[in-house]
């Protein structure tokens, strides 16, 4: 198991980035605020939780414990895998999505795609006597997305999430024609959230 990651990052992109360590590089599948949060070329450390299946070993990456914790915790759930806890995480910060949770918030987590009534129910029932309650505020990253292909990068994260390619290229279309000067960053979080609401 490899349980966190230290060294440059060497590429970041919309869903994943690549950090060097000790010469190997390893691509680690991020939410927006977590590639908000480190720079290219800079040393990071990032905890990691590995997924093993019969085809693939996929490393899941956080800069802060409490999501990563949550990450494992939604997981926990019937019918809640890797992509949905990280899409999760894409659309609620972790303190947002403890208080959707510890007040039974069903509007807020079918915010999420894929997360329909029945989902959220379960997961407010199951969870939400194992989050607290946050003590402040959710805390906002910043991150400049690309200036060019914002458009491209975000169709290109969200069918790497398991969304069909035209439903993608409707929601980012609809997303950029209210925002055109939308970072690839806000303009994913944006289409997430368009596409939840199209799964309920």
């Amino acid at each position: 198991m490899i349980a966190s990651l230290r060294g440059p990052v060497l590429h970041i992109a919309l869903d994943h980035l690549v950090i060097e360590c000790a010469g190997v590089g390893y691509r680690v599948l991020a939410t927006p605020s977590t590639l908000a949060a480190v720079n290219r070329d800079s040393e990071t450390t990032l905890l990691t939780t590995m997924i093993v299946r019969e085809d693939s070993m996929t490393l899941y990456g956080f800069t802060e414990p409490d999501a990563r914790e949550l990450f494992a915790l939604l997981q926990t759930v019937t019918g809640v895998g890797p992509r949905l806890a990280m899409a999760t995480l894409a659309v609620l910060e972790p303190d947002s999505l403890r208080m959707a949770l510890a007040d039974s918030d069903i509007k807020a987590l079918c915010t999420v795609p894929g997360i329909g009534k029945r989902v959220a129910e379960r997961l407010a029932v199951e969870l939400r006597d194992k989050v607290d309650r946050p003590h402040a505020g959710p805390r906002a990253h910043e991150g400049a997305g690309a200036p060019m292909g914002v458009g491209d990068q975000v169709v290109e994260a969200l069918t790497g999430l398991g969304f069909g390619l035209p439903a993608a290229e409707r929601a980012v279309a609809s997303v950029l024609a209210d925002e055109p000067d939308a970072d690839s960053a806000r303009a994913l979080r944006a289409s997430l959230a368009l596409l939840g609401k199209g799964t309920r």
